[in-house]
């Protein structure tokens, strides 16, 4: 779908930290393999944030009166410039993000990054480098999503979406079985059922 048909559009940062090109003074998204004396690297103001995504959003918006915009702020730690930074920098974000709540009644936010750091907090949520989050982690989040943003029918729809997804990753030890083929033939018909019935594709 065209961004310009959606319903939702979720955005998360990550760190308010940018490069910026030294002779047009833009900051960039990717650095084309030029070395790193062409570009300074500093954080963004809270208002610099606020003003580009206030103009992004409405012009979104404007082609699209039903859009929603929420925000997260990720909770992976940026550790460059070290911890105390990259707190800094959150901070910059979740004060960008709530200025854009109070002048858009559009956007909203869902706190992962909250989530993390008040309720996970032990070694187990964390993968080895204790900067990124585990799968145990990241299904703790999921469902804190799901029960502020999906009804019980969406729930339902995606556990079957679920298990045909797990069937068909699954990796038999004889495929050309008839239990193995019964299942796979059991499982098309099922997805075919659900893209009828929620007029989307698999594929």
């Amino acid at each position: 779908r065209s961004v310009h048909e959606l319903d939702w559009l979720m955005l998360t940062f990550g760190t308010a930290y940018v490069y910026e090109q030294k002779e047009t003074r833009q900051v960039v998204s990717n650095c084309h393999k030029l070395p790193e004396s062409c570009f300074n690297r500093r954080i963004l103001s809270v208002d610099e944030i606020v003003n580009e995504y206030t103009s992004l959003i409405t012009s979104m918006v404007a082609r699209n009166s039903q859009l929603k915009v929420l925000f997260t702020v990720s909770p992976i730690r940026h550790i460059r410039d070290g911890m105390h930074a990259n707190q800094l920098s959150k901070a910059v974000l979740l004060l960008a993000i709530d200025k854009l709540k109070q002048r858009l009644n559009y956007v909203s936010y869902f706190p992962s990054y909250e989530i993390v750091m008040d309720e996970l907090r032990d070694y187990r949520f964390y993968t080895e480098d204790m900067l990124h989050i585990s799968p145990q982690g990241i299904e703790y989040i999921w469902e804190k999503f799901q029960s502020l943003y999906m009804t019980s029918a969406t729930e339902a729809w995606m556990k079957r979406i679920d298990k045909i997804n797990k069937t068909l990753l699954h990796r038999p030890t004889d495929p050309d079985s008839s239990v193995y083929q019964e299942l796979m033939k059991k499982t098309a018909q099922e997805r075919e059922r659900i893209e009828r019935e929620l007029s989307i594709s698999f594929s």
